[in-house]
């Protein structure tokens, strides 16, 4: 039973009931749970306390308050081309883990590759202000971004091919470097004289530059990139299937196949088992980037791979490296590193 001068807890606590119950002044709850607004040193004992209070009160901040000082949303928005891409997961993941520690709210959007969602997203965020956005954009052009960020003075840091002239910063770079390595691995390394490439449509990056890539390689082995060789489809598994059924159909197909992402080479090695070819026997494959998938199909994917979370946490720290103001001026690029893993489809 409570005592007869026990004040009720309060039904809607306030940063002035977290004060009280904690002894210390509002403006020190603020700085402790606002820390990034103040560089005046909380003596440890003084934080527990709040933060006890805190939980006792069942205190939740009110963030719209603190937009309004702060003139911040405390989020960030992230807009990537296809959800249900596994090679996403681990870098969305990661964002969201470095935004959290910050006590930011992350948005994620899903393009499916498409133009105007793309545009759709860009015209949501000026509706719903975020602090940063990070974006991996295959449809709107570099002359599109710079126009947006100008407008709206929102930091965006992009996954992808090297853009120039941006006033964005960009980690990811061109793959073509890494398929022609990949590729002349086949030749040198594994002996593959007649080597197919499973692309995109050109106006789908990154598929184009990979497919320089694979072209540099074959030309410079002085082989020849027979008719029928380069086939361009979705950027799914579906799309390798279809690319599969279509090598088949050929009179002399090649006897190594470069996907020109993980899901394509992933989709190739399930029709051809499914039609009763043999990986790597029949024809040796392989892709680009890793997902879980590449090691849960038999044999596993040889593929081309990057540090997915490592990639999401320094997308997300370069990011709040300008919504912080540390950083200004142009945008940045950033080189991703590729390793060729060697599994049992090559």
């Amino acid at each position: 039973m409570a005592k007869k001068n026990d004040k009720p807890r309060p039904t809607n606590p306030t940063m002035h009931d977290v004060a009280r119950l904690a002894g210390v002044s509002q403006s020190t709850v603020s700085r402790v749970l606002s820390p990034s607004t103040s560089q005046v040193p909380i003596s440890e004992e003084t934080r527990q306390k709040i933060l006890n209070a805190v939980q006792e009160l069942g205190y939740q901040p009110n963030m719209t308050a603190r937009s309004l000082r702060t003139q911040r949303s405390q989020m960030i928005a992230i807009m990537i081309g296809d959800i249900s891409n596994a090679f996403y997961h681990p870098i969305v993941r990661a964002i969201q883990d470095v935004a959290r520690a910050r006590d930011y709210d992350v948005l994620i959007s899903n393009s499916d590759h498409v133009y105007e969602n793309e545009r759709r997203f860009l015209d949501a965020v000026l509706r719903r202000p975020v602090d940063g956005i990070v974006m991996a954009p295959h449809r709107l052009s570099t002359e599109e971004l710079d126009q947006f960020i100008i407008r709206s003075h929102i930091p965006v840091i992009a996954l992808g091919a090297q853009v120039e002239h941006t006033l964005m910063d960009v980690v990811g770079g061109t793959s073509e470097p890494a398929t022609y390595e990949a590729v002349t691995w086949l030749i040198q390394e594994k002996g593959h004289r007649r080597i197919g490439f499973i692309s995109t449509t050109d106006d789908m990056p990154p598929g184009p530059a990979r497919c320089n890539g694979y072209q540099r390689a074959m030309v410079e082995a002085d082989l020849p990139i027979e008719p029928g060789f380069i086939l361009k489809h979705a950027f799914t598994l579906e799309g390798g299937r279809h690319a599969m059924r279509e090598y088949l159909a050929q009179p002399n197909p090649p006897t190594a196949i470069f996907g020109a992402n993980a899901l394509m080479a992933i989709g190739a090695i399930s029709e051809a088992q499914t039609l009763g070819f043999r990986v790597p026997q029949d024809f040796a494959i392989m892709g680009f980037d890793d997902i879980p998938e590449a090691t849960i199909i038999h044999p596993h994917l040889t593929t081309v791979v990057r540090n997915l979370p490592e990639i999401g946490v320094q997308l997300a720290e370069i990011l709040f490296e300008r919504i912080d103001g540390e950083v200004s001026g142009p945008g940045r690029f950033f080189q991703s590193k590729w390793v060729l893993v060697e599994r049992e489809s090559v």
